[in-house]
C-alpha cells in the first residue's frame, strides 16, 4: 500500500559518531552502507540508514510509492518540489536494487519530507 512510512534517514556531521550515539540511545545495529560512507539501521522496526555531511541535518522520513515517477509528477503538481535525484540525476543501480528509489521532496509549504519505491514495487 502506498503512503505509509518505509524509510528513515538521519543526517549527522560525524557518521562513526552518530553510529556510536544511536546504537547506545537504541541499541540499533548499525553496518556499513553502499559506498561505505554511511550505515543502514536495523531498528527491529523500520528500517533507515545514516549518511555524513550534514552539520544541520535533521531525520527525514520516508513514504511509501508504488511509482516514483508519477509520484515526482503527483508532488510537482500539487504545488510542491523534488530535489535532484544522485550525481548528474543518475541513481546508483546497486543502492536501487538493494535498497529502492528514494528521492527527497518538500510539499507546497517546504517542509521536506521523501518519497521510497522498494525494490520490490
Amino acid at each position: 500500500m502506498a503512503g505509509e512510512p518505509s524509510f528513515f534517514e538521519i543526517g549527522v556531521a560525524d557518521p562513526e559518531r552518530g553510529r556510536a550515539f544511536y546504537g547506545a540511545l537504541f541499541g540499533w545495529n548499525l553496518e556499513a552502507g553502499p559506498g561505505g560512507d554511511g550505515f543502514t539501521i536495523g531498528t527491529g522496526g523500520l528500517p533507515g540508514g545514516m549518511h555524513g555531511g550534514g552539520e544541520n541535518a535533521s531525520p527525514y522520513l520516508f513514504f511509501r510509492v508504488d511509482d516514483m515517477d508519477a509520484a515526482m509528477v503527483r508532488v510537482r503538481e500539487l504545488g510542491g518540489s523534488v530535489e535532484d535525484i544522485g550525481e548528474g540525476g543518475q541513481e546508483d543501480p546497486d543502492s536501487v536494487a538493494r535498497f529502492g528509489r528514494f528521492t527527497l521532496c518538500r510539499d507546497d509549504q517546504g517542509s521536506p519530507f521523501g518519497l521510497h519505491q522498494p525494490p520490490w514495487a
